[in-house]
């Protein structure tokens, strides 16, 4: 597999490159603004972009959508509600192919109503859902404390301890992780009751 990570933009946003191979077919995940280096890479390494994968719907995470597609031709795939137009709408426990890669769908909400991971190859792509050390916000737009507790505390806590944690921003004091790491480190895995989850995003 080839996969590369782009922290590009205003806001610190991860973009990611990943292919089956140099030369292959690949995706992109969250092109986000600056998308000059991405552009860069796609025509470096010789990937056929197959699609442009967005976790959420925020326009951090979308901006190079439109870029991407004109660059490569590549359809936009996000969760069925996410507002974007997109080619191929998604939902929990789907999966999406790209040459030799399959990355399984699995809706987060909380963040957003249409956050998603996308789990592929030993890695998980978290979007805002989950950072290095931290969670995404619940207090804007569409924003749900109580679904943010189930993705985290029974959802994201579900998955395999060796993923690879590939998030959404560079907030953390490590650019990557793994589901392990964050189970015992990150504080907003903590166990919790919903009741006390609520409490600690309010404090």
């Amino acid at each position: 597999m080839h996969l590369r990570q782009f922290e590009i933009g205003p806001y610190q946003n991860f973009t990611y490159l990943v292919a089956d191979a140099e030369g292959g077919e690949g995706v992109v995940i969250d092109p986000s603004y600056g998308l000059a280096p991405v552009v860069a890479a796609i025509d470096d390494d010789r990937v056929k972009v197959r699609y442009v994968l967005n976790t959420h719907s925020h326009p951090d995470h979308v901006a190079g959508n439109r870029e991407v597609q004109e660059e490569t031709g590549a359809k936009v795939v996000a969760h069925r509600s996410a507002p974007l137009g997109q080619e191929r709408s998604v939902e929990d426990g789907d999966r999406v192919e790209a040459g030799r890669l399959h990355f399984q769908v699995v809706h987060t909400p909380g963040h957003t109503p249409d956050s998603v991971l996308y789990v592929f190859e030993g890695h998980v792509a978290t979007g805002d859902t989950l950072f290095v050390g931290e969670c995404g916000r619940t207090d804007l737009p569409g924003g749900d404390p109580s679904r943010m507790y189930d993705s985290l505390l029974r959802t994201v806590i579900s998955l395999d301890d060796g993923l690879v944690v590939l998030p959404g921003h560079n907030y953390g004091r490590t650019p990557t992780s793994t589901i392990g790491r964050e189970k015992r480190e990150n504080y907003t895995l903590k166990p919790r009751t919903r009741e006390e989850f609520l409490r600690f995003l309010k404090e």
